[in-house]
């Protein structure tokens, strides 16, 4: 399931250099997640790094349009990155 960053975000820039696929960036007014790009750090890190780093709580949260498995994670992150 890709991820989502929701109206608590305070546009503080920490996550968007965390993401490994590029998936965030600056939206208006608070930051976006590409759902096409996260794989919630899956082939990349054990834990989505974007909310490990995000100092507000339910922030970064998952998309309820985009469930898949980890298996799908771990395909779109190697079509990503390969």
């Amino acid at each position: 399931m890709a991820l989502m960053i929701n109206s608590v975000c305070t546009a503080c820039d920490v996550c968007e250099p965390m993401c490994p696929n590029e998936a965030i960036s600056v939206g208006d007014p608070i930051y976006v997640i590409d759902a096409f790009k996260c794989t919630e750090c899956v082939g990349a890190e054990d834990e989505p790094q974007c909310q490990l780093i995000c100092p507000e709580d339910d922030c970064i949260v998952p998309n309820p349009d985009f469930e898949e498995s980890e298996e799908e994670l771990l395909t779109k992150y190697e079509m990503l990155n390969g």
